[in-house]
This record gives C-alpha cells, sequence and structure tokens, in this order.
C-alpha cells in the first residue's frame, strides 16, 4: 500500500481544484483535471485509488465521466459531487457509473477526508482480494500439474515393477526368492493403493462437479469387475440390486469415489472366519433422487467412534488397514453432490450406509 492515497479530484471550476488541494494535499497526493480527456488522462498514467468528479459540467457529466473511465480503469473508487437534488442523476450514476457515494456542494472538508479514506480501504481490500485470488488461480494449477504427475510419473514405474515381479517370479523356482518377490508385490499394490486413494481425494475435495447423465448398471458392472480383479471376494456374497427407470444426473467421479470406499471397507473390515460374509449394494433412483446403501456383516464400528469416523485421518479401529480418509472422502463427495449421508452400525453386527443423493 502506497504512504499516501491517490485522490484524483475533476472539476470545470479553477477556483474549486485549487481549494481542494490546498485542504487535502497534506493528506493525500492530489491529481486535479479541468476536463474528462485531462482527468482520463491523468487515470490512465497514474496510480489512483479514489476518483471524484463533479455532476455538472459542460460537455460531459461527472456520470458520462465514469462511465469511460470504468472501461478503462475500473479499480478505483468513485465518489459523485452533486450541488443539486436530481434522482435521475443519482440513478444514472449507480447503473452506469457504479459510483460508490454522493457528497453534496458545498463539501465538508472532514467528510470528504473521511469519504476518501473509506472509499481508499474499499481499494485496498479488493486489490488485495484480487491479488489472493491470483495466487489461489496459480496455485489450483500447479495442484492440477502435481496430480497428473502423480498418476503418471509415480503409477507408472510401480506397474513397470509389479509387472517385472510377475515376470520373474514366473522363471523363479526358490521358494525363498519367491517370498521376497511376493514382498516386493506387496509394497508395491500398497503404495499403489495409496497414490490411488490421493487421486481420489483430490477429485472428491478439490474438482468441481462435472455433470453428466448416470447409468448405475454400467457404473456397478465397471466398478465390480475392478473389485474382483483387485480383491478375492470368491468367501464373500455379493448382492447387487439397481432399479433406474429414470434419469439421473450427477458427477460419475465423485460417485466412484463413494462406491470405490464403502465397498472397500465393507470388504477389509469383515469378521475372519465367518463363513457367512456379505456385501450388499442397493440402488433406487425415484422421484429425481438416488438413494445408495451399502451393508456389510463386518466386524462394526463402536458407537463411540461413530460421530468421528468421516473426519480426515481418523480410524474407528485398531485394524492397521487404510490410511484414515476414506470415509472423510466419501462425506466430501457427498456434501458436493448436494447429498446427505447415514450410518449405522453395531460392533459385530455389521455396517450400513444410507446416501441420498439429488439428481443435479
Amino acid at each position: 500500500m502506497s504512504s499516501k492515497i491517490h485522490v484524483l479530484y475533476l472539476d470545470d471550476e479553477d477556483n474549486n481544484l485549487h481549494s481542494f488541494k490546498a485542504s487535502l494535499r497534506r493528506d493525500f497526493k492530489i491529481f486535479t483535471a479541468l476536463n474528462a480527456e485531462e482527468g482520463l488522462e491523468l487515470a490512465q498514467n497514474n496510480e489512483v485509488h479514489v476518483v471524484i468528479a463533479d455532476q455538472r459540467m459542460p460537455g460531459m457529466t461527472g456520470v458520462e465521466f465514469f462511465e469511460k473511465l470504468v472501461k478503462i480503469k475500473p479499480d478505483p473508487i468513485r465518489i459523485l459531487l452533486t450541488g443539486y437534488s436530481d434522482i435521475a442523476s443519482v440513478i444514472d450514476a449507480i447503473n452506469k457509473g457504479e459510483v460508490y457515494r454522493f457528497i453534496d456542494k458545498p463539501w465538508n472538508i472532514e467528510q470528504i477526508k473521511n469519504a476518501i479514506k473509506t472509499a481508499a480501504d474499499i481499494y485496498f481490500t479488493r486489490k488485495e482480494l484480487k491479488e489472493k485470488n491470483q495466487r489461489l488461480k496459480k496455485m489450483h494449477s500447479e495442484m492440477n500439474q502435481f496430480v497428473y504427475s502423480l498418476s503418471h510419473e509415480l503409477r507408472g514405474p510401480l506397474m513397470s515393477i509389479s509387472g517385472v515381479s510377475k515376470l520373474a517370479k514366473m522363471e523363479c523356482a526358490d521358494q525363498r526368492i519367491l517370498e521376497y518377490f511376493e514382498m516386493i508385490d506387496s509394497a508395491t499394490f500398497k503404495l499403489d493403493d495409496f497414490i490411488y486413494k490421493m487421486l481420489d481425494f483430490y477429485r472428491s475435495t478439490k474438482i468441481d462437479n462435472v455433470i453428466t447423465s448416470i447409468d448405475f448398471n454400467e457404473l456397478l458392472e465397471q466398478q465390480c469387475e475392478a473389485y474382483n480383479n483387485k480383491w478375492d471376494l470368491s468367501d464373500i456374497q455379493l448382492e447387487i440390486n439397481i432399479q433406474q427407470e429414470e434419469e439421473f444426473e450427477s458427477d460419475e467421479a465423485k460417485l466412484r469415489v463413494i462406491f470405490n470406499n464403502l465397498f472397500s471397507n465393507a470388504f477389509k473390515f469383515q469378521q475372519e472366519g465367518n463363513p457367512d460374509k456379505f456385501i450388499k449394494v442397493d440402488v433406487q433412483v425415484q422421484d429425481g433422487k438416488a438413494i445408495i446403501e451399502v451393508a456389510d456383516n463386518g466386524i462394526g464400528i463402536d458407537e463411540k467412534y461413530q460421530s468421528e469416523v468421516f473426519e480426515l485421518f481418523h480410524r474407528a479401529t485398531q485394524k492397521n488397514v487404510g490410511a484414515g480418509i476414506g470415509l472423510y472422502m466419501v462425506k466430501e463427495s457427498v456434501e458436493q453432490l448436494k447429498g446427505d449421508i447415514e450410518l449405522n452400525s453395531a460392533v459385530g453386527g455389521g455396517t450400513s450406509f444410507k446416501i441420498t443423493i439429488p439428481s443435479l
């Protein structure tokens, strides 16, 4: 911020200009102009924070001057001086010149000082906000580039390591060495899963909704194929029930985040030794909304933790799986889709999530 507020004063009377400058030059840096052309040139070539113009001037009114000023220098805060009551001029000033306030002539020195200081506060606040917005846009762009790099530069080599490990295991007969390759596969799988989670985290919390038509039958078919490739579901009874007879529009990426994390939790927190493990996914689309339920008969969540499970990095069990961000991403995605989520769980009695999302 400059040491002094820069004020441009436009008036067609020399005496008014001299009086204004003499009265305020100790407090502000003053530019004066006798006509609109001179005023526009001064505004164009100098840093100006506040512009004050007399309404009644020959050739161009104060409002007309402000209209031109907005096109070449929109940031300075504008104050209109008027020596008569003219509601039409006031309305024009608001609609066309985007005037901050009006001051009656003859002006009072303290009144105009306070008006200039308040206007300058607005100017510098807007300038700071604009700079912060520009920095945020830059950070957002850099984050997009980082996510792209995370996806391609890290996951690519991991997949290569995994592929080479699988080939090596096919050609190796030494059981001890095979165990080493299994350790490599386990480590690369965990790291790749974590990277995938980070990508999902970014999609669910940082990217605006991209609305498309959703076919839940197609979406769940793709997801279930991916789950079968990723996990051994042979000892789990999987039930998928979808009823969709109307169009539904939403963000497919965020819906995938929801299904991925709820299904992942349902798989990971099954009860060991239970011969009747199940995961049920139910989707009902009706009356412009989708009701999604994912239920399991796993270990369940203790009631004392249920209010905290949607918090970032929170775990409701000592079982060392996951990074504690899955349910946080689910809740973030649901909220960004303008939906609601309900949790029903009991220790040893399984867990169910009910999500209601409107068509967007």
